[in-house]
């Protein structure tokens, strides 16, 4: 399979500086990699000339590490837009929610779309599922995403690597196709 040829948009999901602070999200934070992998990708994207958007968070809890008044909102220098790259900012999980994403994707006649960043069970997981529902065929690049230790509702403790592989899991097959990006950019 060639991906190259279904002219796949690659969308990147809230590479911002807040998510430097682990403490800050839970701690424990598995592949901490991502970003770096994200910039491997996201170069080959514009080496290609490929379309890239990049999604950020906007909290509207002031205190959050993603609120628009904090540094944590910036793009992770590894990973800023370029000026001629289309930045979508969302206030909830999903990249599609109160933003405009779905149609720039429509507009430009494609269906193919390749997810990367933070973090994997929540905005990423999100997007990828509503992407999923509306018929794109989805990639998530596994190695390109990352997450953070949770606590259950009873307390229980759920270390990051449990949760980023069960997120991946809930999303293989039935919203998007998982895969690394040793595979993803053999496929490109």
């Amino acid at each position: 399979m060639n991906l190259r040829d279904k002219a796949p948009i690659l969308i990147c999901v809230d590479l911002q500086k807040g998510f430097s602070d682990e403490k800050y999200w839970g701690g424990g934070r598995n592949n901490k990699d991502a970003e770096v992998i994200c910039s491997v990708i996201i170069k080959e994207w514009r080496d290609i000339g490929l379309d890239i958007i990049h999604i950020r968070h906007s909290s509207k809890d002031p205190k959050s590490k993603l609120h628009k008044n904090n540094e944590g909102f910036m793009f992770n220098p590894i990973a800023t837009p370029l000026v001629n790259e289309t930045v979508i900012t969302k206030s909830v999980n999903s990249a599609f929610i109160g933003t405009n994403l779905k149609e720039l994707i429509d507009s430009k006649g494609r269906n193919t779309l390749v997810i990367i960043g933070l973090t994997t069970d929540h905005c990423v997981s999100t997007t990828a599922r509503m992407a999923g529902n509306y018929g794109y065929e989805t990639y998530i690049v596994s190695d390109a995403t990352a997450t953070f230790d949770k606590v259950g509702a009873d307390g229980e403790h759920f270390n990051s690597d449990l949760i980023h592989a069960t997120a991946l899991a809930s999303l293989n097959i039935e919203f998007a196709s998982v895969l690394n990006s040793q595979h993803l950019l053999k496929i490109l």
